[in-house]
């Protein structure tokens, strides 16, 4: 069934969905370059700093069904603008942080919870907004956005800290943004529930998450693989140069170069999706170009670090926008998408959230980072070997 034409312009409802996606990784993309100040400030733990990496991406896992469940109804467009809320309220309480450990992680929950409602939803509106042969497009600019922010959330760190009077401030910095995604989410909120309108709904069954197709297992180990090494990463990278010497500065601008790398290979890469017929080829590649910098970090972390986290962020960047293209490509409709992706978020997310938190463990347990590398490099080869498995011939969900 064809939805009726959008009382908006498409432009206006790309332009809400890019900004959404750039609320989606601030929360944990501003933290790595402060940790040792928080660490300093607040007396926490390796493991306790992991904590605050981890505590978003289970509520990620564990919320995705949540997230599905609201949208039935009030609709994706109410649930992602009930979403920017959460994360809006979040960030501006996770800033309090520096007078309240409490506060720190309430925040934390709180933007997490808003993260899982918005980033579950966005793939299943971007299959509605994005005609199917510009899908990859679509998830490239979600990607770009995404992986943009984080970018500039990671490198503004510490001079925004700087500049600012301290790393509380350089938090509440992101709030912002929040705000503006909401209120333009909210003016085109109608166009979006008109795109996203599906036949009446079916008591059967329809909105159930497909725990009997091997497409979305597939997706789901390939997604846990991906998603671990990527939080930890994230959690970690900074730390590892700190540990070696390297200012909070220089440290943040290693991170920007990390997911900057990201945010290029997010656009090409779903965008060769659209024309490469085995998505194999894609993820392969991406996968060796993330293993080439873990192992870089793991046995010579001062011979190349930018070069190390190029190739760490070319390849995570790659791996998980191909991972959100295929949640698009493999389902019917954007409905069938939502549910694709609440089911492998619940248990990639459920599972990856524990990385950086075991990584902060095995960190405090050997007193240095080398061994957290190794055991990064080690969870790439699951992801190789399921890459393996993607072929495009895999029946769809919905099918």
């Amino acid at each position: 069934m064809t939805a009726p034409a959008s009382p908006a312009p498409r432009w206006t409802l790309v332009a809400a969905i890019v900004l959404v996606a750039a609320n989606l990784r601030t929360l944990m993309a501003s933290l790595p370059p402060l940790a040792e100040a928080v660490r300093d400030d607040l007396g926490l733990s390796s493991l306790a700093m992991g904590v605050l990496t981890t505590l978003p991406v289970l509520l990620m896992g564990l919320l995705a069904p949540v997230a599905v469940q609201v949208a039935r109804r009030v609709g994706p467009s109410g649930a992602i603008a009930g979403g920017l809320g959460a994360i809006l309220v979040g960030l501006a309480l996770r800033s309090l942080g520096d007078t309240s450990v409490a506060a720190l992680y309430a925040g934390t929950f709180v933007a997490g919870t808003g993260i899982a409602l918005a980033g579950t939803l966005l793939p299943g509106v971007v299959k509605a907004v994005f005609p199917a042969h510009r899908s990859g497009l679509g998830t490239g600019l979600t990607m770009c956005s995404m992986m943009g922010a984080a970018a500039l959330a990671s490198a503004g760190a510490v001079p925004l800290a700087d500049t600012l009077g301290g790393w509380a401030a350089s938090m509440r910095s992101w709030v912002p943004l929040a705000g503006v995604a909401l209120l333009t989410w909210v003016a085109v909120r109608r166009g979006i529930r008109v795109r996203t309108a599906t036949p009446d709904d079916e008591a059967d069954g329809s909105h159930a998450l497909p725990w009997s197709s091997l497409t979305a297992w597939l997706l789901a180990a390939y997604l846990t693989a991906q998603s671990w090494q990527f939080y930890s990463s994230l959690a970690w990278l900074a730390p590892t140069y700190e540990s070696h010497g390297w200012t909070a500065r220089d440290a943040g601008l290693l991170m920007a170069v990390f997911t900057g790398a990201q945010l290029v290979s997010g656009l090409v890469a779903p965008t060769l999706l659209d024309r490469v017929p085995d998505p194999r080829v894609l993820l392969v590649a991406a996968g060796v170009l993330g293993g080439s910098g873990e192992v870089g970090v793991w046995l010579a972390p001062e011979a190349a670090p930018w070069l190390w986290a190029l190739l760490l962020g070319a390849g995570q960047g790659a791996a998980f926008a191909l991972g959100l293209g295929l949640l698009v490509r493999y389902a019917v409709t954007s409905r069938d998408s939502g549910r694709l992706t609440a089911m492998c978020f619940l248990v990639s997310y459920s599972v990856a959230a524990f990385g950086p938190a075991a990584s902060g463990a095995v960190e405090d347990v050997t007193g240095g980072f080398g061994p957290v590398w190794a055991l990064l490099a080690l969870v790439m080869l699951p992801q190789l070997v399921v890459s393996v498995r993607l072929r495009p011939s895999l029946p769809r969900v919905g099918a």
